[in-house]
């Protein structure tokens, strides 16, 4: 069989062609990422090398107010963390407040998404002032609760208890001290005023996003409001939810400044991170705030990336409508 030059020669033409457009794409590319460098350089300064810094402070017995006798101990921080019983008493702490924040506040959300998403006059006013609780400073926020609801002696609350006794006619029960009397719920009410919105925020998008049609088809086939709200309305806010649950979690975990604002950490209120705070600043034990604060990075971590894939596959669904 006779082949022609054109067939022997175009093999050997479209490697060369392929390298040209790679050797020519290459500063186009770099081009593009250069911009990008700068912000990838600050946020591997800002969270990466502190982390390691962490890492490593955590593997030495290091005691502030000792400092020669600073030793490397390996992994003996991480087994003191995990067998210390108030450690384990601020996790069950930690798990009581974060399951409580974020099922009160994803129900309420619901609620308030649900009266939101309906035509009403004022609806953009009502929905700035539900969100403006998300808005304020979180130290302000437990400030607010701490002085103006919950004190006993010139707080609303106790102020309300007072004046609905005297137009009831019934005498005065003794002013209760919230804080006091119910130390873990003052903080989880707190935080539930302030996280409702941000629930009702991701819910009313996705009530938002329902199909007109389809609820319009389920009326017409005569479902009422709640076969609607059942077997339509919810499975679509599934995904949302899991977001909404798993954010909340991600953030409540974390919380300081309540805990330390209205009690301080004291009568039963100290989490992980009040407890890493009072490690390092008031125990002056380095090693150990930095091992447990390691465990609760990745405890952290963990949640956080099925938080990313919940969003991942809502993005995805997004588009796939589209």
């Amino acid at each position: 069989m006779t082949v022609s030059a054109e067939t022997r020669t175009a093999p050997a033409l479209r490697p060369r062609g392929r390298g040209a457009r790679g050797r020519a794409a290459g500063p186009r590319v770099w081009a593009r990422r250069a911009p990008l460098l700068p912000a990838l350089i600050f946020m591997i300064g800002v969270t990466q090398l502190p982390f390691v810094a962490t890492l490593v402070i955590s593997l030495f017995q290091w005691n502030s107010l000792d400092p020669e006798a600073r030793r490397f101990t390996g992994l003996s921080n991480f087994t003191t963390v995990a067998t210390d019983a108030a450690l384990r008493e601020s996790v069950v702490t930690t798990v009581l407040l974060t399951a409580t924040v974020v099922v009160v506040s994803v129900v309420l959300g619901l609620v308030l998404a649900l009266l939101l998403d309906r035509t009403f006059r004022g609806r953009g006013l009502v929905r700035t002032l539900y969100i403006t609780p998300f808005l304020l400073v979180p130290v302000s926020a437990a400030l607010l609760w701490k002085h103006a609801l919950y004190n006993p002696e010139y707080g609303l609350l106790n102020g309300m208890l007072s004046w609905a006794a005297k137009v009831l006619g019934v005498e005065a029960a003794p002013q209760p001290d919230w804080i006091s009397d119910m130390p873990l719920a003052a903080v989880e009410v707190s935080l539930i005023w302030q996280w409702t919105p941000f629930m009702m925020l991701i819910l009313l998008a996705g009530l938002q996003s329902r199909p007109a049609e389809t609820i319009e088809a389920a009326r017409l086939d005569g479902a009422g409001p709640w076969q609607t709200f059942r077997f339509l309305t919810l499975p679509h806010l599934r995904r949302y939810i899991e977001l909404g649950v798993l954010l909340g979690s991600v953030y409540v975990v974390q919380n300081f400044d309540a805990v330390f604002t209205i009690t301080s950490g004291g009568l039963g209120t100290a989490n992980l991170p009040y407890t890493i705070y009072q490690t390092f600043y008031q125990a002056h034990e380095y090693g150990l705030a930095s091992a447990a604060g390691v465990l609760v990075v990745i405890g952290t971590m963990v949640i956080a990336t099925f938080a990313l894939r919940v969003v991942s596959s809502l993005f995805t669904q997004e588009v796939s409508r589209a």
